[in-house]
């Protein structure tokens, strides 16, 4: 499929470097820097982005937009490009219900919604991140991506397929550090942190330097995923499955970055396009 502009929604830094390796690929990626901070458009900038300045102009001129923007936004940032009658891709850490919500969106203004998640760091030209694709459209995607350190891959013809999946990973990814961070917290509050740590060595564990880790993480990044965690709850929970604990490692990560809060740079501009 030949195609003109693929637009980068609010490219954070998963989405700055992903943006970078299409540009890499010969693709022209196009964002809109109204509203955004100085962080953001130096991290477009180095990606190659050409900045478009406004959400209108960029709905107007993509072929394809690319949603990668903290879980609880997805659907708000949906809204705020339709009506778009493009490929829609987004490959945010959202449920399968959240993910069908966003189709719906989209495909009522005409355009075609394209499942899909990210697991990995940000891909550098000496590090690959996997993308999962799903639904129809997702073959047509997978293409944008050849010759890229994005790794592509179709999962299913199923249109939530890959949200199930990212949900499935994160449960155990992000749920197993929150759960390492209760039980330090634990420790530390009954006077018994040292004994446990001394315990979890003898026993030939890298459970203290894994809790150090996830406690480094979960401060910088514990806002995002403590919505993250809640669309695992709730995937949990549609599935018939008790969901109590990941509703409690939401709790644990929004207590974790508590005293840094959100990241200034990291808040959305107004989502909706202008004279909508």
């Amino acid at each position: 499929m030949a195609i003109g502009s693929i637009g980068l929604l609010h490219p954070g830094e998963m989405g700055a470097a992903v943006g970078g390796e299409l540009v890499r690929a010969g693709h022209r990626v196009i964002w809109a820097s109204r509203g955004r901070r100085p962080p953001s458009r130096t991290r477009a900038e180095a990606a190659g982005l050409v900045d478009v300045e406004t959400i209108d102009a960029l709905v107007q001129a993509s072929d394809v937009i690319i949603s990668l923007c903290p879980p609880h936004a997805a659907l708000d940032v949906a809204k705020g490009v339709s009506p778009f009658r493009g490929i829609y891709l987004d490959a945010n850490a959202i449920s399968p219900a959240t993910a069908r919500q966003v189709a719906d969106i989209v495909e009522h203004a005409g355009g075609e919604y394209v499942d899909g998640c990210v697991i990995g760091s940000p891909p550098t030209r000496d590090r690959a991140t996997r993308l999962y694709l799903a639904g129809k459209g997702g073959p047509t995607v997978l293409d944008f991506f050849a010759g890229t350190s994005v790794q592509a891959a179709v999962v299913s013809s199923d249109p939530v397929a890959a949200s199930a999946l990212k949900m499935s990973y994160a449960a155990w990814s992000k749920g197993s550090a929150a759960l390492l961070l209760a039980v330090r917290a634990l420790a530390a509050a009954e006077g018994v942190l040292e004994p446990l740590l001394a315990a979890w060595q003898a026993s030939e564990l890298d459970l203290g330097p894994r809790s150090l880790q996830a406690g480094e993480w979960a401060a910088k990044k514990g806002w995002r995923w403590a919505g993250e965690m809640d669309e695992v709850a709730a995937t949990f929970r549609s599935a018939g499955l008790p969901d109590g604990f990941h509703r409690a490692a939401a709790e644990m990560f929004a207590r974790a970055s508590g005293e840094a809060g959100v990241p200034a740079d990291d808040t959305l501009p107004p989502l909706s396009t202008e004279g909508s």
